[in-house]
């Protein structure tokens, strides 16, 4: 593969792996803050969030992530697998924080083509992200015992 085709592929990935750790966050940050009321789980998954923006603003413009996006032609577009089943709560999450690492570690292996730096800092997250999903699966657990 070319160079520029290569490294427009791997834009490619990185933005749509973004996209997908950001949306799993959200997710995951919206239920520790409007159903656990958790303020300091929210705000680590808020810093996570933040801290994605930053590795992914030394990996290339926003607008040339942008410009790599094919969402119109996507072939994964239609592929469901278990997305569409969710039963509880617990369901929500663990399908969320389990989309955010994969895509974390995506982003960390694919960053490595153009800034170790960053691919260090994603690292970094996924590990935060570990500690994370631990304390909330506590949490998340003890309030779906109830």
């Amino acid at each position: 593969m070319p160079g520029s085709a290569k490294r427009s592929t791997t834009k490619r990935i990185i933005d749509a792996n973004i996209n997908r750790v950001k949306e799993g966050l959200r997710v995951c940050e919206e239920i520790t803050r409007f159903i656990l009321n958790n303020r300091l789980l929210t705000r680590e998954l808020k810093e996570a969030r933040h801290q994605i923006d930053a590795a992914a603003r030394s990996l290339a413009a926003r607008s040339e992530l942008l410009q790599e996006r094919l969402s119109s032609s996507d072939v994964g577009e239609n592929i469901y697998a278990n997305e569409l089943k969710r039963d509880s709560l617990k369901d929500i999450f663990f399908a969320n924080i389990q989309r955010v690492k994969e895509s974390v570690r995506v982003l960390e292996e694919f960053s490595k083509l153009i800034n170790i730096n960053s691919s260090l800092k994603f690292k970094k997250v996924r590990y935060k992200i570990y500690a994370i999903e631990k304390k909330a699966s506590a949490k998340i657990s003890a309030l779906c015992a109830h």
